[in-house]
């Protein structure tokens, strides 16, 4: 006996069809029409569509930063993913300066355990390739674990930064492995030099948190990475693409040929310093994430980008902090402000209502960019990110007539303010189903807590 979803429009990154989709036990068991109902339970999806479940391949889950942690731990993130319609996400594991990548693996596995409620897999952010030239193999014993993705930063010298020399060692690795370098693209030592100049004039408030980190900056970075992936002949993958600038050296590596991806975030599809800083008092320290909010000009590049696949992917950088006792660890000086945003429980909704309601975007290619081209990229295709036969039932109904009104007091995520407060969308999650579970009902999550399991991924595609 399993669960028959009938009289839906299945979508796929490539089409929309009328079909029922049959799941027994954990996996998609049929996909076609007029499927026979006898013995199955029946779940009527007339007028919806039924889409596969969402990916959101950036989020930063009970991560230390800033002199706290973020304030959603695997628990109460992956349940705010579930009812906004992601059923898998992919966290970082964050290796300590001084400490091996599989150090930071356990520390990240031993933080799930019990708590998943979504399927999850791991990105390992590398700080530190050692003195030891035996450190580099690690890399081959994370791919051996199913971590085939490893993240480098450019920004936050002494704390996350890493010099080119590693990253291109980085590179040589994963270039051999199949593997791919996952880049947060920004020149922070310069950065470094504009924020201590804007300090010494006094210029303290957290909207200097993104007039201190500009787009060129941005640009730069991405150029530069660019170039050592090319001497390295390894992929990479630029993560939250902010600006117009970095966006144009993106397309650049590709139009050459280059195997270079990117991403962007729904913040920086709809939110901007014009429309949602300069407030008054502290309350712009609710939007200080890296990279910051731009101009809005900036907006409807990025949406052609995705659109275009210039960018392949829209995710969150999910990395929530509560605004009234860890954001104002800032008041004072924008530096010691927590970096990061809520975003994970809203993405699907805000695509759907920016992207294909608004005419930016089919709902195939809706799809492709929040979960097909994320599963095929980060090597978890066709398990995920697709209503197929074989794939994990992983499915999403989708209602696209229900309006909802974006609330802090109504979302799931742990904290005390929304970023996308009072934004009204068309289209939204009516039932969830991981691995053939029905795991979210009227905005409820009627899982169990704990019940996700670990995505062991394959080596990925370049798109």
């Amino acid at each position: 006996m399993g669960t028959l979803i009938v009289g839906g429009t299945v979508v796929s990154g490539t089409q929309s069809l009328a079909a029922d989709v049959l799941m027994e036990g954990s996996r998609i068991s049929a996909v076609g029409a007029r499927i026979d109902p006898t013995g199955h339970t029946v779940v009527d999806a007339k007028g919806m569509l039924v889409l596969p479940g969402g990916i959101d391949v950036h989020t930063h889950l009970d991560m230390p930063f800033g002199g706290t942690t973020s304030a959603d731990d695997y628990e109460w993130g992956t349940r705010a993913a579930a009812i906004g319609g992601t059923t898998t996400l992919i966290d970082f594991a964050l290796q300590t300066i001084g400490k091996r990548m599989q150090d930071a693996y356990a520390t990240w596995r031993k933080k799930s355990e019990g708590k998943a409620c979504i399927d999850y897999g791991l990105h390992m952010a590398v700080t530190d390739l050692g003195k030891d030239a035996a450190w580099i193999d690690d890399v081959d014993a994370m791919v051996a674990e199913g971590i085939t993705s490893f993240k480098i930063f450019m920004a936050y010298p002494g704390v996350l930064m890493v010099d080119d020399a590693t990253i291109f060692e980085l590179m040589q690795r994963t270039s051999k492995l199949g593997a791919l370098v996952c880049v947060h693209a920004e020149n922070g030592t310069v950065i470094d030099a504009i924020v201590h100049q804007a300090l010494a004039a006094g210029k303290t408030a957290p909207l200097y948190h993104a007039l201190t980190r500009p787009t060129v900056a941005e640009a730069e970075a991405v150029h530069r990475v660019v170039a050592l992936s090319e001497l390295a002949g390894a992929s990479v993958y630029i993560v939250h693409v902010s600006s117009e600038d970095a966006m144009c050296e993106v397309e650049a590596a590709r139009r050459r040929g280059l195997p270079v991806m990117g991403e962007t975030c729904t913040q920086y599809l709809v939110l901007s310093i014009e429309d949602d800083m300069g407030k008054p008092g502290f309350e712009d320290a609710k939007y200080v994430f890296t990279p910051p909010l731009r101009e809005k000009k900036n907006q409807d590049p990025l949406w052609e980008a995705v659109r275009e696949d210039v960018l392949q992917v829209v995710s969150t950088d999910h990395c929530p902090f509560r605004f009234a006792d860890q954001k104002t660890l800032g008041l004072g000086d924008f530096t010691k402000i927590p970096n990061g945003g809520p975003g994970v429980e809203n993405r699907m909704q805000l695509m759907f209502e920016h992207g294909v309601n608004q005419g930016r975007m089919t709902v195939e290619r809706f799809v492709e960019v929040t979960a097909e081209a994320p599963a095929r990229i980060f090597g978890m295709y066709p398990k995920k990110g697709v209503v197929a036969v074989g794939s994990d039932a992983d499915v999403v109904v989708w209602d696209p007539e229900a309006e909802y009104t974006i609330e802090a007091a109504t979302q799931s995520m742990h904290t005390d303010y929304s970023i996308f407060e009072g934004f009204k969308v068309k289209g939204n999650v009516r039932q969830v189903f991981s691995r053939g579970e029905l795991i979210v009902e009227g905005g409820k999550f009627l899982g169990t807590v704990g019940r996700g399991e670990y995505v062991k991924r394959g080596l990925g595609e370049v798109l």
